[in-house]
């Protein structure tokens, strides 16, 4: 079995291979997730400025309540969320960075979730 370290490398080692070849530009920015075991986060990034345009996360501002952010509803609920936010912006079109995760799971069900809510990738 591989130690959870061990498998923080190799993703991270994946995820920069996948960011030699991607990039988000101002009309097609880049949506970037990263998963914890108690949360996950996601961010809408212009690489050509270094500005994050909008993001959303599972964990709630200090003070408010919020469900466990660890399972698969809550990757839907900041999918939808992202996606919103970014429509709000005036943002359709994206590039979807999965930070080396597999495609499955709660990255999957984040990605089904804001392309159902209007983001085109």
């Amino acid at each position: 079995m591989i130690n959870p370290r061990q498998r923080n490398v190799i993703r991270q080692r994946v995820h920069t291979r996948i960011r030699e070849k991607m990039s988000g530009t101002a009309s097609r920015p880049r949506l970037n997730v990263y998963r914890s075991l108690n949360h996950i986060y996601t961010q809408i990034i212009d690489d050509a400025t270094g500005n994050t345009l909008v993001s959303a996360s599972s964990a709630g501002k200090k003070g408010e309540e919020v469900a466990y952010g660890g399972n698969v509803e809550a990757a839907r609920r900041v999918g939808k969320l992202i996606a919103e936010r970014a429509q709000e912006k005036g943002i359709k079109k994206i590039v979807f960075d999965r930070g080396g995760y597999l495609y499955h799971g709660r990255v999957k069900a984040l990605a089904e979730a804001a392309r159902e809510a209007g983001l085109d990738f």
